[in-house]
């Protein structure tokens, strides 16, 4: 094919591309409609700050060295603490139980509860690259009930991650 049926080819498929475009927004309602962007909540990350200073506050209260996650509303990390002495393997952890609660959008501890053998979610921690099924990780929402992100706490017994995790999320301004 020489070079200038190419370039004849490439014009008219550029065209027709452009064509079905247009119609497709005309048939959408026009051209702003097509182009509204989706009304997303997320966590902002003065709002993470204040949570993961909150969750350390309530660590050094308890005398205990945790690492602290907080995701954002898709998930992914917003802001992280690991406390001097805090356990290495719980950096990952952290993160996971964030993770898991804000994909499910509930407590760590209930996916646990649900995750038991003969239970509707057994095994799902298998799912989604390993998902933490205990407590320490609580989806976090604005004032309108919207979850726009979680935390995720390790470094000591369940109770006192939860514990922990419920206090950073008191501390949202």
């Amino acid at each position: 094919m020489s070079k200038w049926i190419k370039l004849l080819v490439v014009v008219v498929v550029s065209a027709l591309l452009v064509t079905a475009n247009r119609s497709s927004r005309a048939q959408s309602g026009g051209e702003k409609k097509a182009s509204a962007a989706i009304d997303a909540k997320d966590i902002s990350l003065d709002q993470a700050r204040d949570i993961i200073t909150a969750a350390i506050d309530k660590s050094r209260q308890m005398n205990l060295k945790m690492d602290i996650a907080v995701v954002d509303a898709g998930g992914n990390l917003k802001g992280f603490a690991r406390m001097d002495g805090a356990w290495l393997g719980s950096i990952d952890i952290s993160i996971r139980k964030a993770k898991t609660a804000r994909y499910f959008d509930m407590p760590t501890g209930e996916i646990g509860k649900l995750s038991q053998p003969g239970g509707p979610l057994y095994n799902i921690e298998h799912s989604n690259g390993g998902l933490i099924t205990f407590p320490g990780g609580i989806p976090i929402k604005s004032s309108d009930g919207t979850v726009i992100g979680a935390i995720g706490v390790s470094g000591s017994t369940v109770e006192n991650d939860h514990a922990v995790a419920e206090a950073g999320i008191g501390g949202m301004k």
